[in-house]
């Protein structure tokens, strides 16, 4: 259960609307002052997708730093919206404690908000634990991370809205289907660091994300899916990140997963894990039969 607590933040809000609408109305302008009446052949022309040589650059450097981690740990805090019945979209978090050692090993721990959960993967067998239910599935893996990944949420829905950063090549992971990539700009906000803004979007989505401008690593990134009629946000936040940390043998083992409760390594009935994922196409039910 998630709780919400709003006294006292009347003014904060007010203040946070004021800024809102202050920034719109210096973007507006400046966008109108920017647009020039252009031909239809140029105007075509200037919305043929493109892939900005910058903003692949950084896509690029941040993708080959991650890919020649020998291991790597970080905190992904994921924010997610859901329809409220009454119209505007409420937000749901999740935290997680990731630490992985190539080719094998991935440790994925998520102790809330919402049920806690626990995965560990090393090589030879992939287990899902959850702790407070002391319910435990195991399942023979594939010998390699992306395959155990990929097995993972085809077999049971598991899946991780940083799955791209561990594989084996992130770049192709992140690169694959692009149509739009450009450079936006820099932060100075975002992750106690200098970062690099890049806009990304192929067929089904579009992310935003914040690179370190030094360092390389990726910092936020905030999504949103063109098939989702709702524009629903979905945004991550990556923290403490150590790039080939020592990591000891017992990191993809828990002995509490070992005594609990087995049940099957199984689809759970519901949908994946849905932050970061593409929401489902549904089709208008049918109307029913006029009585002749």
């Amino acid at each position: 259960m998630i709780k919400h607590g709003f006294s006292g933040h009347t003014l904060l809000i007010a203040a946070g609307l004021l800024l809102a609408a202050t920034a719109s109305a210096a973007q507006q302008a400046s966008e109108a002052k920017a647009v020039k009446p252009t031909s239809g052949k140029v105007a075509a022309r200037a919305m043929k997708p493109e892939l900005e040589a910058r903003a692949i650059a950084i896509l690029r450097a941040t993708s080959e730093r991650l890919a020649a981690a020998r291991s790597m740990s970080f905190t992904a805090l994921v924010t997610y919206e859901s329809p409220s019945r009454i119209g505007p979209a409420l937000a749901y978090t999740t935290v997680s404690e990731v630490a992985m050692q190539r080719p094998d090993k991935l440790r994925v721990i998520t102790p809330g908000d919402g049920p806690g959960s626990e995965f560990y993967y090393n090589g030879k067998t992939m287990t899902a634990f959850a702790p407070a239910e002391n319910l435990v599935a195991v399942t023979a893996a594939p010998p390699t991370i992306d395959a155990a990944l990929k097995a993972a949420f085809d077999g049971a829905a598991i899946y991780f809205p940083f799955t791209d950063l561990l594989v084996a090549d992130p770049y192709k992971a992140l690169a694959d289907g692009l149509t739009l990539a450009f450079y936006i700009g820099q932060s100075k906000v975002i992750g106690g660091t200098t970062t690099d803004m890049v806009a990304l979007v192929n067929d089904n989505v579009f992310v935003q994300v914040w690179i370190g401008s030094e360092d390389k690593l990726p910092r936020m990134l905030r999504a949103v899916y063109r098939n989702d009629p709702l524009r629903l946000r979905h945004q991550m936040e990556l923290t403490n990140w150590k790039l080939d940390p020592v990591l000891a043998p017992d990191t993809f083992s828990s002995s509490k997963a070992v005594a609990a409760t087995p049940i099957a390594f199984a689809h759970p009935g519901g949908s994946a894990a849905n932050a970061f994922k593409p929401p489902v196409k549904t089709r208008p039910a049918a109307k029913p039969a006029k009585a002749q």
